[in-house]
């Protein structure tokens, strides 16, 4: 459910920057958004409970920073109060079912 939910919200970054002007912010926001999802996927794959965690610990750590980026990106103009509204709740949420996988997992 976490995977799918990061590459849809990475779709949503993409079109959302598509005119972004900022090429050094638009670049660190759609690598942190590719980022939550390719390590979610990468853990997945691996051979044991513990590195899937440290995997989504990444991932969780790369949504944070994507919210600090969305945050910068509204304050400057980049995005609108309505999509840096929009992104940072998607991020909240999304760092919090990475949070509760995590939990589940070291049951």
């Amino acid at each position: 459910m976490a995977a799918i939910y990061t590459t849809q919200l990475a779709v949503s970054l993409y079109e959302n920057l598509r005119e972004c002007k900022d090429y050094g912010l638009k670049d660190q926001m759609t690598r942190s958004a590719v980022s939550i999802s390719s390590n979610i996927a990468e853990g997945a794959e691996r051979d044991s409970k513990a590195e899937f965690v440290r995997f989504l610990h990444i991932a969780k750590g790369s949504a944070a920073e994507l919210r600090t980026q969305v945050y910068i990106a509204g304050q400057i103009g980049t995005l609108s109060d309505a999509v840096q509204a929009q992104l940072t709740e998607e991020l909240k949420t999304l760092s919090s079912m990475i949070h509760n996988l995590i939990k589940s997992l070291k049951r």
